[in-house]
């Protein structure tokens, strides 16, 4: 194992990285991935018919978003931003996009 270089916290950085050399010195810079893994749908606010969120809120039973994720809403949808796929499925539903 190498030691750490200084000034670099690479507790930061999961996942792949592209390190850089300029004279001697490493720099490290994360790549994205622009993909969406299993847990990512809980990090956005989901288009839902509102007949369905009442029912949850009633009832306590899931919804599903038209992106096709179920789960019991519980969470403020206006702190995230909305899921890009219910949001492309809605701009082709209502022709707006």
């Amino acid at each position: 194992m190498r030691a750490p270089t200084p000034g670099i916290d690479t507790r930061l950085h999961s996942g792949p990285t592209t390190r850089l050399s300029t004279e001697g010195e490493t720099i490290v810079k994360p790549t994205v991935d622009p993909r969406l893994d299993e847990g990512d749908h809980d990090r956005f606010a989901h288009y839902v018919k509102k007949s369905d969120i009442v029912r949850a809120n009633v009832e306590g039973v899931e919804v599903v978003a038209l992106c096709g994720k179920k789960w019991i809403p519980n969470r403020d949808p206006s702190a995230y931003p909305v899921c890009p796929s219910c949001k492309e499925i809605m701009a082709g539903l209502t022709g707006k996009g």
